[in-house]
């Protein structure tokens, strides 16, 4: 969310995409997720199928899928705990029960039907050793007698435990006093030559069961929640993983609501590593009826997660946080919150396309820092190296690139480039146009002069730093992390020479405003994020440095006003061509009438 939190990410060795994202604004990741929801729920709704079905013998309309289960009807819930997912087949046994609820009203959202229940679990030697843990759910009609069929009975497997990759950090070292990346010298200590995988206690089972009562046409149930219906009797012998969509489901008769185990808030951080010092393991075991819209809305949500990890390379870590704002701010404001993303992503394309199009039809350099767009150049490089050198998703790394290419070709627009071989040595010649007058470059040279008596010893110091107090992989690494901390700790100084020729031309009007407002806007919306993503007081304040500089632009555009009638020092004015034009056309033809042509000079 700013460049001071980026390079607290980089000191913390964690992955370099969260640093660019949060330099970049508003987290990439609420506007993927937001986006990605939002076409994922449209189209679900709006998908409708096939006309109705009808009975080919009859003619008439195919019966619609009902729920099975009756209102009101009074269940009781077992829970039995095993280290295997097999099939379970006694549920009379009393030894391997942890829970047994009864008089569970279904449809009912009284106090009584919510149940809770903490325990203390002794672990196995198998389950210290990288073993897994399973609870088998039964949700049964409550009956008189003791046997029941499979029709009265909800059956599901829920894994407790969760393998988790724990990777094995690169070698990092002090380049000076040669003392080793203390995480990588503990991985180090026990021989850890790769990733491991290693098993994690959640730590946490709730149970609910899907109140719904829809009536859905033959065949016509929505694609979100076909996949997790129940037709027809319970088959014990091959029992269904909670959560878990069934692939290609064909709906016959009528159906059982889907049996939920949320596990949507268990975060990394909630994990507890089994290792073979651990004895014992807490279990918070609690049911808790769930409607269908939340339901829907939680299993949507963990859709998209799944999707950003596998389409577009998020990381596990990406998805979190997002839970993390969910789980800690106001309601209120995390839907003002997600308002204000769309507004982002709306500015973002906004803003890009004015860029774009203010560089495309630019034919004079009068009163831009060209020198700033070579600046600009050498940041995007440092970056792209910088994500090159962490190992970086492709996503990220493709972005990166794009940005460097637009900002080259930015400078093949600002300046002449030009190809030149010298005995067969091919070079670079860069030279300014004929539109970069010798009062703008004498201003922007003098910007820049003045910028490096700030930046340099800046730059210079942090690199000091970096080299005597952090671990670096190489020299190298050294150079393009210390560079690239530079760039996220003080590029919001690289607009600082704009203002300055500003200030000198006493003038604004050569400036990509439509650009710079939806910059500005978006500058604003990320003060928002960063008082609902947690980070240290420091870091928060630090948000702020963008809006200073965008509101001394906005105070130079105030006290520098453009009158559109005028010819400014550059030879340009703001009035419509096209339609003086067409003005002075019709004054001709007046003239050719014989008519007197109206003094226009005061209009």
């Amino acid at each position: 969310i700013n460049a001071e939190y980026g390079v607290h990410l980089m000191q913390q060795n964690v992955n370099p995409e969260a640093a660019q994202q949060r330099n970049n604004g508003t987290p990439d990741i609420f506007r993927r997720i937001l986006f990605i929801i939002l076409v994922y729920s449209i189209v679900s709704y709006f998908w409708k199928g096939a006309s109705v079905e009808k009975d080919p013998a009859t003619g008439n309309p195919l019966p619609p899928h009902e729920n099975l289960i009756s209102p009101n009807q009074v269940f009781e819930l077992k829970v039995f705990l095993s280290e295997s997912s097999s099939p379970w087949t006694n549920i009379s046994d009393k030894e391997s029960l942890i829970w047994h609820e009864k008089n569970i009203v279904y449809g009912s959202w009284d106090s009584e039907n919510y149940r809770k229940k903490n325990i203390t679990i002794p672990t196995s030697e198998t389950l210290r050793n990288n073993g897994s843990l399973y609870a088998h759910i039964f949700f049964a009609k409550q009956r008189s007698r003791t046997k029941l069929s499979n029709s009265d009975i909800l059956y599901t497997i829920h894994p407790l435990t969760k393998y988790v990759t724990i990777k094995k950090v690169k070698e990092t070292k002090n380049l000076i006093s040669g003392e080793l990346n203390q995480e990588f010298a503990k991985q180090k200590e026990v021989n850890m030559v790769s990733d491991v995988i290693s098993t994690h206690w959640k730590g946490n089972l709730t149970i609910s069961l899907v109140i719904d009562y829809s009536s859905y046409p033959y065949r016509k149930i929505p694609p979100q929640v076909m996949p997790y219906l129940q037709f027809g009797p319970t088959d014990l012998k091959r029992p269904r993983i909670c959560n878990q969509p069934q692939e290609d489901l064909i709906p016959k008769g009528d159906y059982y609501p889907p049996l939920f185990c949320n596990d949507f808030w268990i975060l990394r951080e909630h994990l507890v590593p089994i290792n073979e010092t651990v004895l014992e393991l807490t279990l918070d075991l609690s049911y808790e009826p769930i409607s269908l819209w939340k339901w829907s809305t939680l299993v949507q949500m963990e859709q998209s997660f799944s999707l950003q990890t596998k389409v577009f390379g998020a990381e596990e870590s990406e998805t979190e946080d997002l839970k993390k704002v969910l789980l800690d701010n106001n309601p209120y404001l995390l839907g003002l919150t997600f308002a204000v993303s769309m507004l982002h992503m709306v500015f973002d394309f906004l803003a890009f396309k004015n860029d774009i199009q203010f560089w495309k039809e630019r034919k004079s350099m009068e009163g831009l820092s060209v020198r700033t767009i070579y600046i600009n150049l050498v940041c995007h490089l440092i970056t792209a190296l910088y994500l090159f050198d962490h190992d970086t998703s492709w996503m990220i790394l493709i972005s990166a690139v794009v940005g460097l290419l637009i900002e080259v070709w930015k400078v093949s627009k600002a300046t002449i480039v030009q190809l030149k071989w010298n005995k067969g040595i091919p070079s670079l010649s860069v030279t300014d146009r004929s539109t970069y007058s010798d009062k703008t470059k004498q201003f922007d040279v003098l910007a820049m002069k003045y910028l490096s008596y700030a930046l340099y010893p800046l730059v210079i110091g942090y690199s000091i730093y970096s080299l005597m107090y952090q671990t670096h992989k190489s020299w190298y690494s050294w150079v393009v992390n210390s560079l690239a901390g530079a760039v996220y700790t003080f590029g919001f100084i690289m607009m600082t020479p704009q203002l300055f020729i500003n200030y000198s031309m006493k003038s604004v009007a050569h400036l990509p405003w439509r650009a710079f407002v939806y910059k500005a806007l978006n500058t604003f919306i990320d003060d928002l994020f960063s008082f609902i993503i947690r980070m240290p007081t420091a870091h928060r304040i630090a948000c702020f440095r963008d809006d200073i500089i965008f509101l001394i632009y906005l105070y130079q555009r105030w006290i520098y006003p453009v009158d559109k009638a005028r010819v400014n020092e550059f030879g340009q004015d703001g009035l419509d061509h096209n339609n003086q034009t067409n003005t002075t056309a019709n004054a001709a033809g007046n003239d050719v009438a014989g008519q007197e042509v109206p003094d226009k000079k005061n209009d």
